[in-house]
Order: C-alpha cells, then sequence, then structure tokens
C-alpha cells in the first residue's frame, strides 16, 4: 500500500488538473456541459484513479487503476485537441499540456512496470 501524495506521478496528475481547469475558464460558456465538463472529467480521473489505486493491497489491483488513469489521460488529450480543432485553445496551449500530458503519461507507465517487478 502506498500513501498517494508521496507518489510523483499523482504529484504531476494533480498539477495537470488545475493547468486544465484553467485553461478551460476561457472555453465559451455554450461549453460547459459539453466538452469542458468531459474534459473536466477525464483529468480529474488520472490522480483520482492513482489515489484510489495506491489502497489496493496487490500490484496487480494497483496497475488496473493505472490503467484506467492512463486512459482518461488519452481520452482528456483527446478532447483538448477537439478543443484546438474548434478554436477554444491555441495551438501553443495545446502543446503545452501535450508536453504535460505525455509526462503524466510516461510516468504512470513507469510506475506500472515498477509494480510488476514487486
Amino acid at each position: 500500500m502506498y500513501n498517494f501524495k508521496n507518489i510523483i506521478t499523482w504529484q504531476k496528475a494533480r498539477a495537470l488538473v488545475k493547468e486544465v481547469y484553467l485553461l478551460l475558464k476561457k472555453f465559451p460558456k455554450s461549453e460547459l456541459h459539453g466538452l469542458v465538463s468531459q474534459i473536466m472529467r477525464s483529468v480529474v480521473s488520472i490522480p483520482s484513479n492513482i489515489a484510489e489505486g495506491s489502497c489496493r493491497t496487490t500490484g496487480k489491483e494497483f496497475s488496473r487503476f493505472l490503467d484506467i488513469a492512463l486512459a482518461s489521460s488519452f481520452e482528456m488529450e483527446t478532447q483538448l485537441i477537439l478543443s484546438y480543432d474548434l478554436d477554444y485553445i491555441s495551438e501553443q496551449e495545446l502543446k503545452l499540456i501535450c508536453v504535460k500530458t505525455d509526462e503524466v503519461q510516461k510516468l504512470v507507465q513507469g510506475f506500472k512496470k515498477l509494480l510488476k517487478q514487486e
């Protein structure tokens, strides 16, 4: 069992939530129940699943939650690409978030490998 607050992957995912939420403030009000809501759910799912998995008793169980966190990160990334396509965010904003998302994705994958070794 891990203390999720000490897991660097969780810390980076938590920071990503803040970055994405700040970005979403500029979206049109008409997207509040559309893309904005979807993006919020998917980005919050990343650190939430890491935290939930951290209390599992086996690495295999924890790894399943990391899979969900990883899937949520790809879902969020897709939604932000669509937001760029719709001119809600700039190319620069998209690139910045994608770099941070890629870092979280790599950390999740690395953590999964670490759990397999236990």
